[in-house]
């Protein structure tokens, strides 16, 4: 292979490789999300759930989700196993031809997208959050006048995280990940500094919040060129729709521009519902989502990062068994750290916001309404993890099609909890409703995740196992263990509310360690053991 040499690529892939990868991709990446809680709380301290927020996190999270589409999500999804396919078996010249022709092709399409995004924003805060301008008053009318004013700043970032994703994948394909995994850290730096310092000096600090997002994309794309070009993969940008590799790139992006990314297309559904609902809706559902994406990306997304180009590159050589054992080793493992992530944030979720959020300009009222909706996003948590780690078994075998199929009915199925449940729940004047949209976005990743599994099954890359069921038995028994200890030993909310900032963060570090510490006891004492994670390659059975 004439690729640049990569000695760690040559190594054979073992379960303990494959974590240790993991670790560094989750280390950089818990920073990151560490750093993304303190921009939260500067957030919440300095705006609260106000009219100003609701408006950023709209214009945020438009382009946030045609991120998920062109940068980690389809676009990576696509590429990784493209590219990984012409560095097994072509020549360094046509591996380079393949990045300059992707390159260039995806950052004229993103233009294309970006400045429409710039001028139809108008239309596209009509779109995805129609309430803000269905009311009549003075407040919705602000919303989304600095809403647009906005997503004129925020939405090319979508253009430079794509391109930003392009240059993680093929990093992570020569198992470089440190540099892809540390560049959202720079991002939220950057975000930090406009939201404490920049924003304050503005008589419209809305409109500083957005430009931070714009030049944290800036920041994040150019920390990334120096790891290419100590490759002698920097891109040199060319047009090429006609290039095999890009029509091949892009035949299964296409599909995957809705598959990969169901779980933000509903998360996008639900804030335009919530727009309909009381000012704050939509903080609370973000501020909820924030914590429950917080153990997500550090591990659940961290892991698929690391599993992709692995399992494109087993596919490509034709190793079927090891991809099967690579895939099953990532769904016990996922099964390990997300239940137990998922009941200790169901538990904990009040005394988390109220630690982390509670003062300045966010409330009581808004601990609780947040805690509301964090439960049910918890409880989803582990089939948010799943489809992380199992939709790359379909990607690397260059499927996309199959997860665009399940990712259809796992939104139709959160689509119709939405308005068979919270609808009525809102018309009724019942409380919360916003929880109702957090439950049916958990209820879809599990039909999600289900589909997913039955159809690895069917294709026969994944082999029944019984000790999979035992696996799962034990992880439930411990994970119960731990619930029942926090819940007697843990504060009402109204101490919380009630303790001091350091008082609450003791309280709080004490309860995830002893739950911690429970949790992995109990597992021992159920007969778990370290063996039980090892990696079982070439099985005869798959």
């Amino acid at each position: 292979m004439a690729s640049p040499p990569d000695p760690a690529g040559a190594a054979p892939v073992t379960g303990r490789r494959l974590l240790r990868s993991t670790g560094v991709v989750g280390l950089f990446t818990l920073l990151s999300r560490v750093l993304g809680l303190v921009r939260d709380i500067v957030y919440a301290r300095f705006f609260g759930a106000s009219v100003v927020m609701d408006a950023f996190f709209v214009a945020f999270r438009i382009p946030n989700i045609f991120r998920r589409f062109f940068a980690e999500g389809s676009f990576s999804q696509a590429f990784v196993p493209v590219f990984a396919e012409y560095d097994e078996g072509r020549s360094r010249a046509e591996v380079q031809e393949l990045v300059d022709r992707a390159a260039g092709t995806l950052a004229v399409i993103l233009f294309g997208v970006t400045a429409v995004g710039v001028l139809l924003a108008p239309v596209f805060i009509a779109v995805f959050a129609p309430g803000f301008v269905a009311g009549a008053g003075a407040a919705e009318a602000d919303r989304y006048d600095l809403s647009v004013a906005m997503l004129r700043w925020t939405f090319p970032y979508l253009l430079f995280v794509s391109l930003a994703a392009l240059a993680g994948g093929i990093l992570n394909t020569y198992h470089r990940y440190a540099a892809a995994a540390f560049s959202p850290v720079l991002l939220n730096v950057v975000m930090i500094g406009f939201a404490a310092w920049v924003a304050p000096l503005y008589s419209r600090p809305g409109i500083a919040l957005a430009a931070g997002v714009f030049t944290a994309g800036v920041v994040q794309l150019a920390c990334l060129w120096p790891s290419l070009a100590r490759l002698r993969l920097a891109p040199r940008p060319k047009w090429g729709w006609r290039h095999p590799g890009v029509r091949k790139i892009l035949t299964l992006m296409i599909p995957g521009l809705f598959g990969s990314s169901v779980a933000q297309v509903s998360i996008l559904l639900d804030t335009l519902i919530a727009s309909f609902l009381v000012t704050g809706s939509i903080s609370w559902l973000y501020y909820s989502d924030r914590l429950m994406e917080f153990p997500l990306g550090v591990f659940g997304i961290a892991l698929a990062t690391v599993i992709l180009p692995n399992l494109s590159r087993q596919h490509a050589a034709g190793a079927r068994s090891d991809f099967g054992a690579t895939l099953d080793w990532a769904i016990r493992l996922t099964l390990l750290i997300a239940v137990p992530a998922s009941v200790g944030i169901a538990v904990l979720a009040g005394p988390m916001l109220a630690t982390l959020f509670f003062g300045g300009a966010f409330g009581a009222g808004d601990v609780r309404a947040s805690a509301d909706s964090l439960v049910p996003y918890a409880v989803g948590l582990t089939g948010f993890c799943l489809v992380k780690v199992l939709a790359p078994g379909f990607f690397a075998r260059q499927d996309t099609r199959t997860p665009v199929r399940i990712g259809l009915i796992a939104l139709g199925t959160s689509m119709a909890f939405n308005i068979g449940v919270v609808v009525p729940w809102a018309w009724l004047g019942l409380p919360s409703p916003h929880a109702g949209l957090a439950a049916g976005t958990a209820l879809g990743a599990f039909v999600n995740a289900t589909l997913l599994y039955r159809g690895l099954r069917r294709d026969a890359v994944l082999a029944p196992a019984a000790t999979r069921a035992k696996f799962v038995l034990r992880v439930a028994v411990a994970a119960g263990v731990m619930a029942v200890l926090l819940v007697e030993f843990v504060p009402p909310l109204p101490a919380w509310l009630e303790a001091p900032v350091l008082t609450r963060s003791l309280w709080l570090t004490a309860a995830v360690a002893g739950g911690g510490v429970a949790y992995f006891a109990a597992l021992l004492a159920v007969g778990l053991r370290p063996a039980d994670l090892h990696m079982t390659a070439r099985r005869s059975t798959v």
